[in-house]
């Protein structure tokens, strides 16, 4: 039996990408090694439906500080209680592990999502630059291995921090198996009504920052012919590009035309499966688990050409420049108007979804775990 501990911090406390990432991959671990031992380490615990599953099962020893100030144990003083648990490894989840760790004879491993704050530095406070920077370089340097959820990322790590590419495993991310469900008619209809939604619209699920391209989506729709130009159904939150946005919306007057939903987590599904065409034309993602919840929804998936987007998204979705929202306008013209090629792109972009189901990536993750530990 391993003992294994996991950051988890943003698992009870982040309800987006990372989040996502460390719920689906503990989760699937549980399910398929069950006699390991799993250790949830995080200065606070968020309870909600998301969080349950960890808070109330068997599979789980869940670790908070005392005393110690959060940030603090999480970095430093979360040794002792690593030790104390008797650890055989420990896996930073988002992009860190605890300074001196290499110290206590405990393996580590660290996952790098994206390098987000190198590329776009306009969007982070100068002090969470450094700090980020700081955190990101120590644990490429000192973990025993780097795992980087897209290609892109790996090359990003090799070239910014100067890491040796062999010490760097792509491991690609799932999403919940409640995307992979197939909803009936009946209970689709129920959710739009419950949201007040049209039966048929285009659909972006992601935070609202700049980097994502909300406004591209916007300028998009407007160049859509009149009988094609459906609504536009956004899920996600935001603050000063969101303002940007809304002050767009009501330049244009599209206030008609946009709807902002905030739904319960069992209901996005239905959404996405509802969608006519899933828009996803962010500038930079370490790889876009958006993306992947719509290909295992049989939506059909415009995204961009660059980052890690392509690899997330499969040859078989329509792929444009960020910059160019008539590319985008195309896309959706063509999608909604040739059934031939909507249903090519369904039926390729499912297939294609397939190597991403959690059984195999799991797998891939214990086995570079004992690999690991057979060093």
């Amino acid at each position: 039996m391993l003992r294994i501990g996991f950051d988890a911090k943003r698992l009870f406390n982040n309800f987006t990408g990372l989040g996502n990432y460390s719920r689906t991959l503990v989760h699937n671990l549980s399910e398929q090694f069950p006699d390991h031992s799993y250790h949830l380490y995080s200065p606070k615990v968020k309870k909600n439906e998301e969080t349950h599953f960890f808070l109330n099962s068997p599979h789980f020893n869940v670790v908070q500080p005392k005393m110690t100030v959060g940030a603090f144990w999480r970095s430093f003083t979360i040794k002792k209680a690593l030790k104390r648990n008797k650890l055989n490894l420990y896996h930073g989840l988002s992009h860190e592990i605890p300074f001196g760790l290499s110290k206590t004879g405990i393996k580590s491993v660290v996952t790098i999502h994206d390098l987000i704050f190198k590329f776009y530095p306009q969007q982070y406070g100068w002090i969470d630059r450094k700090i980020y920077d700081a955190k990101f370089r120590y644990a490429c340097e000192n973990a025993d291995r780097i795992i980087a959820i897209s290609e892109s990322t790996k090359k990003d790590i090799a070239r910014l921090y100067n890491i040796n590419p062999a010490k760097i495993s792509v491991i690609y991310q799932s999403c919940h198996e409640r995307f992979m469900q197939e909803k009936s008619d009946k209970l689709k209809e129920t959710i739009l009504k419950k949201y007040n939604l049209p039966k048929e619209y285009l659909f972006y699920v992601g935070s609202i920052v700049e980097r994502k391209n909300l406004l591209g989506i916007l300028e998009a729709i407007q160049k859509l012919p009149r009988d094609l130009a459906l609504p536009l159904v956004v899920v996600g939150g935001g603050s000063s590009y969101k303002t940007k946005v809304m002050q767009y919306i009501a330049q244009h007057k599209l206030e008609n035309r946009v709807h902002f939903v905030s739904p319960d987590f069992e209901d996005l599904p239905a959404l996405y499966q509802q969608a006519a065409v899933f828009l996803y034309p962010s500038y930079y993602e370490g790889f876009g688990i958006p993306i992947l919840e719509a290909l295992f929804s049989r939506t059909p998936v415009i995204t961009s050409n660059v980052s890690s987007l392509p690899e997330a998204a499969g040859k078989d979705a329509y792929l444009i420049a960020p910059d160019q929202p008539v590319q985008m306008a195309i896309g959706i013209e063509h999608i909604l108007t040739d059934s031939a090629f909507r249903q090519k792109m369904i039926d390729s972009g499912y297939a294609y979804a397939q190597q991403f189901k959690g059984e195999k990536l799991t797998q891939q993750m214990m086995d570079l775990y004992e690999e690991v530990l057979a060093k």
